[in-house]
């Protein structure tokens, strides 16, 4: 009788920040597809999800990956459900209000591959810094890249495993790389994400390396931090557009800033501070090719006649794309 392996992957009850937690299920004669991939309950008592006394959670299939690390095995994304069957408190893919494929996004998630003996991003002695930020971003050669063998393999897998991942590259500080994933949908784009997420750092831990999500893990020095930019647009920004549409949006963001802060990452604040590629966390500003803007207007939006996305900038690496998705499709919708 054959069998298949499959690995159930949910978010936990860590507070303020979630953690991946994923456990093992032996199934026969699986068919692949995600309708025959059965809940699965789990003790959130052990995770922050529930206390000892009534501790069954469960584990609802939302998405399936083939897993190109293992034969005869499956990489499952889920959500958290009460035993009752409504969502967990900690399911933030419950709170996306839009089921359909309207809203496209495309996620920048930039993270550190960190040396856990020393704490330190890779490329970063015990005692002192490398050379100063300027050659690591797209770097070549030794003296630029940190990693980077752990990067081809993590997008190898990716790609393999079917998650739409359209790019990596070394970003400004040493040790410090990015993965971009594309999705249609809000809740298919989160599921990317975490999924890519998960296997950076099941590739990570067979280097001996750990990975920080952090959005600013080398503190108040002259190293840029972590974000998980935002791309996004919806029908009307891609088939109508037009300046005066694209500029209704962007101040429907500033008119909602604490709203989308509350769910962008903890520590943002940290990152977010007018520096290395920032807006201050207390300012809101869009503008064209600006890097330095909450909400940069992309060249190519502007050419192809301010139609096309627009990209927040804001999201830290450590924050829920679900979250993410869900506020930002309430904001647009706010606008439009």
């Amino acid at each position: 009788m054959a069998y298949s392996k499959l690995e159930y992957i949910w978010l936990d009850g860590n507070k303020p920040t979630q953690s991946l937690r994923s456990k093992t299920k032996v199934v026969h004669d699986f068919s692949g597809k995600l309708e025959d991939c059965s809940l699965w309950n789990f003790d959130g008592s052990s995770t922050g999800q529930a206390t000892g006394d009534s501790s069954d959670c469960i584990l609802k299939p939302v998405a399936i990956f083939p897993d190109p690390d293992k034969e005869n095995a499956y990489l499952v994304m889920t959500e958290v459900l009460n035993a009752d069957g409504t969502p967990h408190e900690s399911n933030k893919r419950a709170t996306i209000d839009e089921e359909d494929e309207d809203f496209w996004f495309g996620y920048e998630q930039e993270y550190f591959l960190v040396d856990p003996e020393t704490n330190r991003p890779l490329g970063f002695s015990v005692d002192g810094y490398p050379a100063p930020q300027g050659p690591y971003y797209c770097g070549v050669g030794a003296k630029a890249v940190f990693g980077r063998e752990i990067i081809d393999e993590h997008l190898d897998i990716c790609l393999k495993a079917g998650l739409n991942v359209e790019g990596t590259n070394g970003e400004v500080a040493a040790g410090q790389w990015e993965f971009q994933i594309f999705a249609k949908g809000a809740a298919r784009a989160g599921d990317e994400i975490w999924v890519g997420r998960y296997l950076i750092e099941r590739t990570a831990r067979k280097y001996g390396v750990a990975v920080d999500w952090h959005p600013k893990p080398l503190g108040d020095t002259d190293w840029n931090g972590s974000g998980m930019h935002a791309n996004f647009s919806n029908g009307v920004m891609r088939d109508e557009g037009g300046k005066d549409l694209m500029t209704k949006v962007c101040e429907a963001f500033g008119d909602h800033i604490q709203e989308h802060i509350a769910v962008y990452g903890h520590d943002n604040d940290k990152r977010l501070t007018g520096k290395h590629e920032t807006q201050s966390i207390d300012k809101f500003s869009y503008g064209v090719s600006d890097r330095g803007a909450s909400i940069r207007i992309p060249v190519t939006t502007v050419d192809d006649g301010w139609i096309g996305r627009l990209e927040d900038r804001r999201p830290a690496s450590n924050a829920d794309p679900y979250e993410v998705g869900a506020r930002i499709i309430k904001t647009v919708h706010s606008a439009l």
